[in-house]
């Protein structure tokens, strides 16, 4: 509600908001959209790994202390990808179909002794009515990188992109060692802000536009997806 009051506010005053989904300018994610717009027939998938011990602690923790849910938390960077280059809506999709050989869902206590409900690991696949597919794939215990994986129409890799890539390792170091006792995954992003930032910036400073940053309308969109999904998909794989 807070974002959706925000976003009319915005469009009365004509400002524009940009948003800080990250894997919009990731260089991983660029890469495997140009590589599957320029080979027709071919499939994207976007893989999103955390690096949470596999454990009911760890991923119980995990699951209170994101208790809005993996399509909401982690996962919502791939859906603002959905939204802003495949054209996925709530009005928009077809079909959405969970993998349910890779998927799990558990239900753990948090360290309130709560239980909480969420995916530990899914993948789906979402078809939009005009044809559009895109799968996603998030695993909370899957290590510290990011993947776009391009297939041909019979699953075969063709090629694949990855987060970090050897030319930002040495950025994510100097990062570890210039603010130690962050979360692992902030160091691997960290580039990816930097140049976020960037384009934010050059775009207000020139009254252009911030190349492939999310806007307020895309968060508001990806936040309706998020919800419309998780139902269905945990119904999936009950």
């Amino acid at each position: 509600a807070e974002l959706k009051n925000m976003q009319e506010s915005a469009k009365k005053l004509d400002v524009e908001i940009f948003m800080g989904f990250n894997k919009n300018v990731s260089k991983y994610s660029e890469k495997a959209r140009e590589y599957a717009s320029a080979n027709a027939g071919t499939k994207v998938t976007f893989y999103h790994n955390n690096n949470y011990e596999d454990s009911p602690e760890s991923l119980g923790e995990c699951f209170e202390r994101n208790a809005e849910g993996m399509l909401k938390n982690m996962a919502i960077h791939e859906l603002a990808l959905a939204v802003s280059f495949y054209n996925v809506s709530v009005e928009t999709i077809a079909s959405v179909e969970a993998d349910r050989e890779y998927s799990r869902m558990q239900t753990l206590p948090g360290p309130s002794g709560k239980e909480f409900t969420d995916f530990s690991k899914l993948k789906f696949t979402i078809t939009t009515k005009s044809g559009d597919e895109v799968s996603i794939a998030a695993d909370r215990c899957g290590g510290d990188d990011s993947i776009g994986l391009v297939t041909d129409k019979a699953g075969k890799e063709l090629v694949r992109y990855t987060m970090p890539d050897p030319e930002d390792s040495a950025a994510i170091e100097d990062a570890e060692k210039r603010i130690p006792g962050a979360m692992p995954y902030f160091y691997v992003q960290d580039p990816d802000y930097f140049k976020l930032k960037q384009r934010v910036a050059q775009a207000i400073a020139t009254g252009g536009s911030a190349e492939g940053v999310a806007t307020i309308d895309v968060a508001v969109e990806t936040l309706r997806v998020a919800e419309y999904l998780t139902p269905t998909l945990m119904e999936q794989l009950k």
